[in-house]
């Protein structure tokens, strides 16, 4: 959402993929879910930890056993690359493939989506042609984006839901946001029984990724009321499952509760996002640092940061999650509860982050696209203070 309070504008950008399966075991769907979008030999573009575990080759061969021939991309980072992104596209017109499967958590979805959008454009367009400015998408050829079947297997960054990429730019050491509105899967699967083998350290940096979508969202100064009730109600979702999955990962009630939060998160962030968003691009594109876990240790200073500008929208959502006392400073007390119950560090000194580069990391805070829907128009100064006090844990 573009607009501050501009309705007619609400269903121009509320994208959405045509068909969601929901539920365990679903993943068995996957072969008849391709055919309807008349792949015959898709790539399935996935990252290389999850390239090597029994569940990729068995899903391969299920798929052949139905008539697909499915080849394996793995070649993807934990923050994916233009690289990688090139490497995909070389691999999907090598392999003669007609669709994608996006299968992984946030780099895998990212990366798969991102070669589905370029494998059929002409040779001389760039991926930072399509960066998230303006109508720049239009420079892309919609159709000839590769038909896409997400199977998201973390419940963080709802990806699966979304119309761009987060790519990093190694030359320029900075993430871009690639954007075209045919970017969004045709199809999405959510099996719980996908994510129960995750570590309870993913399980909680993804499931707080969930939480900052609905939570910038839900600050978010842009006009959607649509997308303001999903944000509170991913928020719910998420207080009441995520240290239940996050205690027992076998959980497969919260396991789906969680995969809807996540989807809910990236479709409520339509209406913007913030500051943690803001700060973490940079951060995780300089430091190659795990995204979830750049929002969920950002989160409480850029509350406090931001809190002369979000009483109401915060005291309404303390009543929403039934905190005593409702207010920015409940909200926080909250976080830093649910960060501390599932093992989330306090400060950005933990994940190896200094603050040497601080001046850098404020001025690119301040160039990233989610800094425009702030509730506040910070500064680099100010997003350089926020940083060193997340550094240094001053709240």
């Amino acid at each position: 959402m573009r607009c501050k309070d501009d309705m007619s504008q609400l269903t121009a950008t509320w994208n959405y993929p045509a068909r969601i399966l929901a539920g365990a075991g679903r993943i068995r769907e996957l072969p008849e879910a391709c055919q309807a979008l008349g792949m015959r030999a898709p790539l399935l573009v996935t990252d290389p930890g999850l390239a090597s575990l029994p569940m990729v080759n068995d899903l391969v061969q299920h798929c052949a056993g139905q008539g697909l021939q499915v080849a394996v991309f793995s070649e993807i980072k934990g923050n994916p690359t233009g690289a990688n992104v090139e490497a995909g596209v070389a691999a999907f017109r090598e392999g003669g493939h007609d669709g994608v499967i996006a299968f992984g958590g946030g780099s895998g979805l990212d990366a798969a989506k991102a070669v589905a959008l370029m494998a059929g454009q002409r040779d001389e367009l760039s991926i930072w042609e399509l960066e998230d400015i303006g109508d720049y998408w239009k420079r892309a050829d919609g159709d000839a984006v590769a038909p896409v079947v997400a199977v998201p297997t973390t419940a963080g960054t709802g990806s699966e839901v979304g119309r761009a990429s987060v790519i990093t730019n190694e030359q320029e050491h900075v993430k871009r946001i690639i954007f075209h509105p045919q970017m969004v899967p045709a199809t999405v699967i959510l099996d719980p029984e996908l994510t129960v083998d995750l570590p309870a350290s993913i399980t909680a940096a993804t499931g707080m990724d969930a939480l900052s979508h609905c939570l910038e969202a839900w600050c978010s100064p842009n006009y959607h009321p649509m997308a303001e009730g999903i944000a509170v109600e991913g928020m719910r979702r998420i207080r009441d499952h995520l240290p239940r999955v996050h205690a027992d990962g076998q959980d497969l009630e919260s396991r789906q509760h969680m995969l809807v939060a996540s989807m809910m998160g990236a479709t409520a962030f339509q209406r913007g996002l913030g500051a943690m968003h803001a700060l973490a691009h940079p951060l995780g594109a300089l430091y190659d640092a795990h995204h979830g876990t750049l929002n969920a240790v950002l989160m409480p200073y850029v509350l406090r940061a931001n809190e002369q500008a979000i009483g109401e929208p915060m005291v309404r959502l303390g009543r929403y999650l039934d905190l005593s006392q409702p207010g920015t400073g409940a909200v926080i007390d909250w976080v830093l509860d649910l960060r501390e119950r599932l093992g989330i560090p306090h400060t950005l000194a933990e994940l190896g982050i200094g603050t040497e580069q601080a001046e850098k990391v404020g001025r690119m805070a301040v160039a990233d696209p989610s800094s425009g829907t702030n509730p506040i128009g910070f500064s680099p100064e100010q997003y350089r203070d926020i940083f060193v006090a997340a550094v240094e844990g001053r709240l």
